[in-house]
């Protein structure tokens, strides 16, 4: 291209080409917002999740201060104190971090109450200047990375080659380009980055370490309560074996100490009957029938605990009679709200033509077959299911009963491709079809449906898109979701929120987010 003669014309072209680098360097009020949304979730279910660890953290303490579980909770107890210890030393530098980078960028705007407005939220200077130029970012990388060593090193072999794959604080380079021709971890994430998205990346972080501390700790209490009963409460408790039998039958029952330990020696003292064997912690007591009607069996059991012993009152009751029903729950002893729970009754001295159940507040539908029932509830707390029988001369008569609890569902956990947090191929993530809601572990067949979501998109460059509001579970409820799918690519990051999921029993439940980076 020829250079212009005239002054008049050179003016204007470099006038041109001043306003095309502002414009190049001009970042919009919509993207920094979206960036400010996406640190303001990640704070939440930081929050979220740091209640729940909480709570496992009281657990161990409280287990460690029984003298029963003290010697075999605390070295594990300790470990998990070393875990919460660098968790919030990681957490703190990541926040000295944002503080830091606030602050030199002319710190925080007055501005409505309950909003956050920092002073220049699109400065793209400091961040280059202090964590590329200057090497913070590597200081920062170096961080994580030795954080990540630190608390997988507490856990034993096999927890941690098992935990290593899953432990969310990871650091991978990104793919050598034009812009980062080696690929440089510090450059890919803080060059040219804005304030905001900086404060957004080093919440990210913190979401990765207490994530990482919440995998950790799960691991550890489950290592410390693989091989041993939790020791809640000491508690006497007797079971016979059959709650109906007929006169002239023999009795049994297995008398015990809730949580029992099995190498504790325990002592039963039952009037009546005999014991016929102590065996790994279970007294084996029997007695033969006599009588109709309710029987009722005291007792106590001692428990030799090494420094004390302790005493306590167990009864139990078992029906005697020429007739009696019973129920048996073919899941387990629950009824959950909002789907079929499949029970089996019967009655000796009855046909199952003419029994049936009767459950206060419930919709019982009979089977296919006779004798079993479905059973439909809608309120949680306990019912009780009393077993019916006909009879020719007394009418309806009850012949047993059970009280049972009810439970609602638990939460299902929202995934793309299986995964909800970590690392997936762009290609495997552009083929997903939408937002699944897992259940898992759990008995009935059963699932939640996906109602609504909103879905991000960070890039690895250029603007941040979304958030797309989706009403379904299918991404290809939004096409400008969709669109935008057939962009992403390797160093993008996807993060899905406000995820609402209906169940069985009509809820609409909320759901964890995800967040998920793509390679």
């Amino acid at each position: 291209m020829s250079i212009p003669k005239e002054p008049r014309q050179i003016m204007i072209n470099l006038m041109y080409l001043v306003l095309t680098a502002m414009l190049a360097l001009n970042i919009s009020t919509e993207i920094l917002h979206a960036f400010k949304v996406i640190n303001d979730s990640i704070t939440k279910s930081n929050a979220a999740i740091s209640d729940k660890t909480g709570k496992l953290y009281k657990d161990f303490q409280d287990n460690e201060d029984q003298i029963v579980n003290h010697d075999r909770v605390k070295p594990f107890n300790d470990k998990a104190k070393i875990v919460k210890s660098e968790s919030q030393q990681m957490i703190d530098y990541l926040e000295n971090w944002k503080k830091r980078m606030i602050t030199i960028t002319g710190g925080y705007e007055d501005s409505t109450p309950g909003q956050v407005v920092y002073h220049s939220e699109s400065d793209i200077n400091t961040s280059t200047d202090i964590l590329v130029e200057a090497h913070g970012g590597d200081t920062v990388k170096q961080k994580l990375l030795e954080f990540r060593t630190k608390i997988l090193s507490i856990l034993s072999p096999e927890n941690k080659q098992k935990l290593e794959s899953q432990i969310p604080v990871k650091i991978e380079d990104p793919k050598k380009n034009e812009d980062n021709p080696k690929g440089d971890w510090t450059f890919g994430m803080f060059h040219n980055t804005p304030l905001v998205a900086v404060i957004a990346l080093m919440s990210k972080f913190q979401n990765d370490v207490r994530n990482s501390e919440a995998l950790m700790i799960q691991a550890l209490y489950n290592e410390a309560h693989q091989t041993e009963i939790k020791f809640d409460e000491i508690q006497a408790f007797g079971v016979p074996k059959t709650s109906y039998v007929l006169a002239g039958q023999k009795v049994e029952a297995e008398i015990m100490m809730v949580a029992f330990n099995k190498s504790a020696a325990i002592t039963p003292n039952v009037p009546g009957g005999h014991i016929s064997k102590v065996e790994n912690g279970v007294a084996h007591w029997e007695t033969v029938a006599g009588g109709v009607g309710e029987q009722t069996v005291r007792g106590n059991v001692t428990i030799d605990l090494g420094s004390r012993k302790e005493t306590k009152q167990f009864e139990f009751k078992y029906m005697v009679g020429s007739t009696g029903g019973s129920m048996q729950l073919d899941k387990m002893n629950v009824f959950y709200i909002g789907v079929p729970n499949p029970v089996t009754v019967s009655a000796a001295g009855y046909s199952l033509e003419d029994v049936y159940l009767d459950v206060p507040g419930a919709t019982i539908t009979a089977g296919t077959v006779k004798g079993k029932y479905n059973i439909t509830v809608s309120k949680a707390g306990k019912v009780m299911a009393a077993i019916m029988a006909k009879t020719k001369d007394k009418g309806n008569v009850k012949v047993g009963e059970m009280e049972v609890r009810v439970k609602s569902i638990p939460d299902p956990i929202a995934e793309v491709g299986g995964k909800s947090t970590g690392a997936m191929p762009s290609n495997i993530f552009r083929v997903q079809k939408g937002v699944n809601a897992a259940l898992k572990n759990f008995e009935f067949d059963t699932r939640f449906v996906v109602t609504n979501f909103t879905l991000t998109i960070i890039p690895r460059r250029g603007e941040v898109k979304g958030p797309f509001a989706v009403n379904g579970t299918l991404f290809a409820g939004n096409g400008q979701l969709t669109q935008a799918m057939n962009m992403i690519g390797p160093g993008d990051k996807v993060l899905i929120d406000d995820i609402k999921a209906k169940g069985p029993d009509g809820r609409n439940r909320s759901l964890i987010g995800i967040f998920l980076s793509l390679n």
